[in-house]
Parts: structure tokens; sequence; C-alpha cells
């Protein structure tokens, strides 16, 4: 299997590839925009940060399976590689405590301003009088925004600090934040109005992109800090540097909207010369340990599909296909079988969106669920069982409303 790597990967994790009988590829200086050129006939294509557009996913009619070597997929256009049928996979939560360490990182450069505390040193200035001024953070508040992989190890670290955590998510139930050890808000605008850190830990969708806006930053506490891991996008900027520059709150910051698509490059942002933001390069992710445990898991997806097909992490499988019926065909083991259950099915004119055929235990027989789009007439699913020896019976079950 041909594998294409666009991003930084180690060299002991090709190794592993190679060794499966992949033949890859590596290719990480390579930009966001010669994909197209370089896809060529790959079957996988595997990335960190680099974007996978539209274009690129067409220029192939081999591709079918594109890895994203971290945890969100907001980089690669999901869509059109859903519409060619090509699976989209990621390795979430193995950055989970990289990301959590740097929350604290940050929050601490933040309140005890160590980076103008270096920056001075480095100049060869002393000035304790000045760097001495500093809240502490603990037995403050902290505000938790989305309680996912990466949010519960932040809750886990908040505790090791003092802090009292509240939290707030679509999906937390009044027994989850229980056995997260928080209180739960009813709505994020609590989070706002009560934490005195506010951490973001959300993934970027289009109904998450510019959550933060300038509403919720005016419900912060006067001198109240947001850090912000997850995505730039979520945050509304104008609004932000607005906030920044009237002096209201203090900022960490590891994401950016925009953002250099580069690793390296000119940066230019109004908000970078406020002198109440802190913030790193995003590198929430990018410490060996994370980025052993991503490859590790890249390598698990990879074999996995070579030899069962199987793609784990994916995310662009349908929840719910346009299926309303089930037929559950029970029939020997035998070539042909199946083949003429969906040649008549296919007379009929009607769409089969998903099969499952399981064999049982001798592999005499067998048992295959068709989910189809409409319901079947009585003439075809007498057809079906009366035109072949080797179908033992039929079942049609409406699952669809």
């Amino acid at each position: 299997m041909k594998i294409l790597i666009a991003d930084k990967f180690s060299e002991k994790h090709i190794t592993c590839l190679t060794r499966l009988g992949c033949e890859v590829t590596y290719k990480p200086s390579v930009k966001a925009e010669e994909l197209p050129k370089i896809i060529g006939d790959n079957k996988v294509i595997i990335v960190r940060s680099k974007k996978v557009t539209a274009d690129t996913i067409k220029a192939s009619d081999q591709l079918a399976l594109i890895l994203r070597a971290g945890a969100g997929v907001n980089t690669i256009d999901v869509k059109t590689a859903s519409s060619r049928g090509v699976f989209v996979t990621n390795c979430p939560g193995k950055n989970s405590v990289a990301v959590a360490e740097l929350v604290f990182a940050l929050l601490l450069s933040v309140d005890r301003r160590i980076p103008d505390n270096v920056a001075a040193l480095r100049a060869h200035k002393w000035n304790k009088k000045e760097f001495s001024k500093a809240d502490g953070i603990f037995g403050k508040t902290l505000g938790i925004v989305g309680v996912g992989q990466i949010g519960r190890e932040v809750i886990i670290r908040a505790r090791a600090f003092g802090l009292r955590t509240i939290a707030w998510s679509r999906s937390l139930t009044p027994e989850k934040a229980k056995d997260l050890g928080v209180e739960r808000c009813e709505n994020m605008d609590d989070i706002f109005r009560q934490a005195d850190i506010v951490s973001l830990h959300l993934a970027l969708k289009p109904e998450t992109r510019k959550l933060v806006n300038a509403a919720r930053l005016a419900l912060m506490k006067p001198n109240a800090i947001l850090i912000n891991t997850a995505r730039g996008e979520v945050v509304d900027q104008p609004a932000l540097q607005a906030a920044l520059q009237a002096g209201k709150i203090r900022v960490g910051l590891d994401v950016f909207d925009p953002e250099p698509a580069e690793a390296t490059a000119d940066f230019s942002d109004a908000m970078l010369d406020l002198p109440n933001l802190y913030g790193s390069h995003h590198i929430g992710a990018s410490t060996e340990q994370a980025q052993e445990a991503i490859a590790e898991e890249a390598i698990r997806i990879i074999e996995t599909f070579m030899k069962t097909g199987v793609v784990l992490n994916c995310v662009n499988i349908a929840t719910r296909t346009p299926a309303k019926w089930q037929l559950v065909v029970r029939h020997y083991d035998r070539v042909g079988v199946l083949a003429f259950v969906m040649d008549q099915i296919r007379r009929a004119g009607i769409n089969i969106e998903e099969v499952q055929n399981v064999i049982f235990d001798g592999a005499a027989a067998a048992s295959c669920r068709i989910q189809l789009d409409v319901e079947p007439g009585t003439d075809l699913l007498s057809s079906i069982k009366g035109g072949n020896a080797d179908i033992a019976g039929l079942e049609l079950l409406k699952i669809g409303d």
C-alpha cells in the first residue's frame, strides 16, 4: 500500500510502516498547495497540520484514507472526502496530557508574567519590584468550556493547584459532572460570569466558530484570564482584541485566527503587541511524549486498515443512512447466493444502503442484513426466496421513520 506522509513523522515509525509492507513517500516540507501535484496513486495520506483541500482529494482516484496525526480534522475538507468515499480519521486523546500541561504553562505565564521576567533578565535588568505583582491562582475559580479528553486532563491538574472548577459542555450531565468532580453550569454564559480563569476546549465545528464573542467576553470579571489552546476560530478575534485593548482581561493563547500555515513564517497580528497577551506557537501537542503516542496510534490505524479494511477513529461515516427497511436473509454459505439476492434487488430499482453478512460457527450457514431505502414488495421477496435453493428464510423489518 502506498502512503504519502506530508508532515514531520519519526524515522522509527516510518520504518514500522515499511515493515508492514507499505511503500512510503516522505515529504515533510511539501506545501499544502503542492499536494494535488504529488498525491499520485497513494492510497493513504498522513498529515499533522497541513491542509488537505478539495483539490488534493479530487486529484487522486486511488486515495482511500486521510489520516490526521492529531486530534482535530478542521484542516481537512471532510465534506469533499465523504462525497468521494474517502475515509477521514484522526488520533484523538493522544495529545491530551501535552495540551493540558500547556494550559497551566500559559496560565502561570500570564499570572506571574514569566516571559517578561525572562526578557528583563536577558536584557541584564533586575526588577523584583515590578515582577512581584501577581495575583496567584490558588482558590480561584477555573471555568472549563468543553469536557472532552483534554478538558478532563485539565480538570485533573486543576485539583493540584487548589482551583475550584466549574464546567460546561452540551454533553455534560449532572452525573458526569459529579464523576469528574466539577460543578456543572447550565449554560456557557455562567462560566464567563463566574470564573476567574476560563479555559477553552472545544472542537472547531460550524456551531462553535466564534462561540466566544464580544457579549461573552464582556461577561468576564475584571482582570480575569482567558486561555485558548483549542482553535483560534472559536473566538471572535476582533472582539478579543478589543477586550485586550480595553485592559479588562488577560489572555494566554496557543492558537490564533488566522495563523501561519507553515512551521516558520512572519506573523503579524495587532494583538501580539498588547502587554496583557501571552502566547505560544500552536505547540499544544508538540511534546516528544505526545508525538510518540500519536505516531503509535497512526501505525495502529494503518495496520488495522491494511489487514481488515476497518478504519479506526473514522470521523465521516454516517451515523444514520437513508435506510428505512432491513431485509434479513438466512442462507447457506455458498458461492453466488448473495450475488443472486443483490441482483434481484437491483432489478427492482431499490438502493442498498448497508450490508453485513455474519457467518455462523462451522461456516455452513450465514445471516445477511441488507438495509434498503424503500420497502421491497411481496413479488420481490417471493422471487428472492423461491429463486435460490440456498436461501433458507427471509425476514423484513422496518427500521426507519
